[in-house]
């Protein structure tokens, strides 16, 4: 499995359909997904992204004063931090708050919207991904928008049928196609950021840039194979070629974390999905991610969690969201 497939299988997404919109110019309006939309689960995933599937139609999706982007049919923007944003019909349109607007949904079907002036049509569906990793570095490494054709790509066929069928069969049968929108976007939202990574301009820094250098790429493929073995800054110096201050200086750079700090914080999310995931015991795990010791894990992922390995996995991670683990005890 490359780094990109380690990181997205411990991100552990759950998807969620909640709105079928539909809109007749002009109309705009403000939308984020908040805690409203999860009502029925009883809690709100520690970190979001949203997205928006164009059915029908045509809209402009912007953030603050960043340039707006154009989306038509066949096309889903994604908003890979959930940032507040405007959804319209055409550029320079006072947003408007809608919520009163909205039917809630039902036992039947989603909830809709069906607002505007009644002009040009535009249908969209939206919904979410779910994660309760708030500390992962491939999400803190995304731009606040992502917009990806959905007939793009390899099997971009199949998957725009599908997503068509599905979104066409959410607006009346509910449940069902909710859950298969929801798998087909989590697929889309994976591609979407290969895509973004192998579009990447020279110079760019963060974790999706240090993916794609060969000497700090070389050095994380490292890591994510063998996240047990003691590693130290010196020898993964070694393996790629480079002396241990430049490698530290390189990695740094495009990271933004040294080595073992980006080790620490990857060992201690392999081991909340593992605690989530498994009955192993806790000292198993521990050693698993290349703790020596059960109390050392245990500091750490305290430090990290604000609570115990062992309560963690009792209460399951919806009780707490992770904090930093920019110092979490590991050399």
């Amino acid at each position: 499995m490359d780094v990109l497939s380690e990181v997205f299988a411990a991100v552990r997404f759950s998807g969620g359909v909640f709105l079928d919109a539909e809109f007749t110019a002009p109309w705009c309006v403000l939308s984020q997904v908040g805690p409203e939309e999860f009502h029925a689960q009883g809690r709100m995933p520690a970190h979001l992204i949203a997205y928006h599937y164009v059915v029908e139609g045509r809209m402009f999706v912007h953030i603050d004063d960043a340039p707006a982007i154009a989306a038509q049919a066949g096309e889903i923007v994604l908003l890979p931090n959930n940032a507040r944003h405007v959804l319209g019909s055409a550029l320079g349109l006072r947003a408007e708050v809608i919520d009163s607007a909205v039917q809630a949904p039902s036992e039947l079907g989603p909830a809709i919207l069906r607002y505007g002036g009644g002009g040009e049509p535009t249908r969209i569906v939206c919904g979410y991904l779910g994660s309760d990793s708030a500390d992962n570095l491939l999400l803190k490494a995304l731009p606040p928008l992502l917009k990806l054709g959905v007939r793009d790509g390899s099997g971009g066929a199949w998957l725009e049928s599908s997503f068509r069928h599905a979104a066409s069969e959410f607006g009346t049968s509910g449940s069902g196609s909710a859950a298969i929108l929801g798998k087909l976007a989590e697929l889309l939202f994976v591609e979407g950021v290969r895509r973004y990574l192998a579009a990447l301009p020279e110079g760019q820094t963060g974790w999706l840039a240090g993916l794609g250098d060969r000497m700090v790429g070389r050095a994380l493929a490292l890591l994510h194979a063998r996240v047990a073995h003691p590693w130290t800054t010196e020898e993964l110096a070694q393996e790629v070629g480079l002396s241990r201050s430049a490698f530290a200086e390189r990695f740094t750079n495009l990271i933004g974390m040294p080595p073992m700090r980006y080790l620490a914080n990857w060992r201690l999310q392999l081991a909340a999905a593992r605690l989530r995931e498994s009955t192993a015991a806790t000292a198993q795990i521990a050693s698993e991610v290349g703790y020596e010791s059960d109390a050392a894990f245990n500091r750490a992922f305290k430090r990290a969690f604000a609570t115990t390995p062992a309560a963690w996995r009792k209460l399951r991670p919806d009780a707490t969201a992770p904090r930093s683990t920019a110092n979490n005890g590991q050399k």
